[in-house]
């Protein structure tokens, strides 16, 4: 049986920072996975997705600044989007990931772990079956898989999950989107930008995005009806049917409407990626997400042995996050005790994007809190208008009453990703508001709408 310090099941981010953290502090590191070093993220998540929507977002905002908008009137060239993507990929081949973890002296082994018992791992690979024993832990970092709603007919008719949709070869003329958060939303708007010719997005609930800001589903649903992309809310598909095997598929509404497609997008969620990794044997259920404490320690095993972070955990499904769990899973294996914290921003990459930390106003009302919430328009300030004609948005901020601290931000419009660590880093610091005025933002910068916030906090 072979032996190391930590064993860490699953090589996407969470897996590989964890290994990282601890090899780098001289402890014996092996990690296992079944598919490739780097994981949902690297190969068929956050890159390719982002690579499939960077070309219409280059175009989109070219065309809001007089002068270079009749320098790009031609369309996009789907082929050479999807050839960026395969280089960004790597062509799904992770020489380079299985190198950066020689160059950090972890040990790898290609094949599924399970656990077998306390501490211990086994591993079957194509050599035949290894068993592996922890001295100190072991870190479950396997991620999640799209779920797939019990809807008559759609496990028989081909659909795509995101791995389908971001490694695509082909351009579907006709694409129906099932699920309107951000997996669904950022490739419903990826497709149509790419040459789809007609893309439908069918979601559930009564907006798009509906765990943040009512005004930012809103805004997405506007942008998507004015590019062409048709949007059904308070929308439950009840049937598929897909013609002559290869042929177009045939959606249901409850409501009796029938939807033709050529592809249809499933991402209504997503499920851990634990049904097989044994944890049975040390009295966890399977299938499900491993409840771990602050520190990131699966609760209900003793010892504290087993840890579970990023998406298998269910605490927060995002790859920075996953990083930051893997971080502290570490730490404490160390033996260090930093501290933790349960603040999540997440950005939804649509045009526009909509950028998120901490609850929304509803949210934090809902846990009770005395809040006190302001708006102001992202486009209403220099910085958004030199950027182009037509930039819009909204801006807001939650603010405790009590601490008066901020506690929620959101930004939309074009572009705000890089406007959110802001709102983070005051977030997590628990920057007092007489504080955070001092703060001078730089014109002509959209970061101004933070001076607008905070001078309608005055009044």
């Amino acid at each position: 049986m072979d032996e190391a310090d930590v064993i860490v099941v699953g090589a996407g981010p969470s897996g590989e920072t964890a290994a990282a953290r601890c090899a780098d502090n001289g402890l014996a590191v092996t990690v296992v996975e079944r598919e490739l070093v780097g994981g949902e993220c690297a190969f068929w998540g956050c890159i390719p997705s982002k690579a499939l929507l960077r070309p219409g977002d280059a175009l989109a905002a070219a065309r809001r600044v007089p002068g270079a908008d009749q320098a790009v009137a031609g369309p996009l060239d789907a082929m050479a989007s999807l050839a960026w993507r395969d280089t960004l990929t790597a062509d799904w081949d992770d020489a380079g990931g299985v190198s950066w973890l020689d160059g950090k002296k972890v040990d790898f082994i290609r094949g599924a772990g399970r656990l077998t018992g306390e501490r211990e791992v086994e591993v079957e690979t194509e050599a035949g079956t290894r068993r592996l024993t922890a001295r100190k832990a072991v870190v479950l970092a396997t991620g999640s898989t799209a779920a797939v709603p019990p809807i008559e007919g759609l496990d028989e008719v081909r659909t795509w999950d995101n791995r389908d949709a971001t490694g695509a070869h082909h351009i579907p003329e006709q694409l129906l989107v099932l699920g309107g958060g951000s997996v669904g939303s950022e490739l419903a708007q990826a497709f149509r930008r790419l040459g789809s010719r007609e893309v439908t997005v069918v979601e559930a609930m009564d907006r798009l995005l509906s765990h943040e800001e009512a005004f930012a589903g809103a805004e997405v649903r506007a942008a998507f009806e004015a590019e062409g992309i048709d949007v059904l809310t308070g929308a439950a598909m009840t049937a598929a049917r897909r013609a002559d095997g290869d042929g177009a598929v045939t959606s249901t509404l409850a409501d009796g409407r029938k939807i033709s497609a050529d592809e249809i997008l499933v991402a209504v969620g997503r499920h851990a990626a634990t049904g097989d990794l044994g944890l049975e044997t040390i009295g966890l259920e399977p299938g499900r997400f491993v409840d771990v404490d602050e520190r990131m320690r699966a609760t209900g095993v003793a010892g504290g042995w087993l840890y579970a972070v990023g998406d298998c955990n269910g605490r927060a499904l995002f790859t920075h996050m996953g990083k930051y769990q893997a971080k502290l899973a570490a730490d404490t294996v160390l033996g260090r005790q930093t501290a933790a914290s349960a603040v999540v921003p997440r950005v939804t990459f649509t045009d526009p994007q909509v950028c998120a930390v901490g609850p929304t106003e509803e949210q934090a009302r809902n846990a009770g809190l005395s809040v006190r919430a302001v708006t102001f328009g992202t486009g209403d300030v220099a910085g958004s208008e030199v950027q182009g004609i037509g930039i819009t948005g909204t801006s807001k901020l939650i603010v405790d009453t009590e601490r008066q601290v901020v506690i929620g931000a959101t930004f939309t419009g074009p572009t705000m990703q890089e406007l959110l660590h802001s709102a983070t880093v005051a977030i997590v610091g628990e920057v007092p508001l007489d504080r955070l005025r001092q703060a001078v933002p730089s014109f002509p910068t959209v970061s101004e709408v933070w001076l607008y916030l905070l001078e309608r906090l005055e009044h």
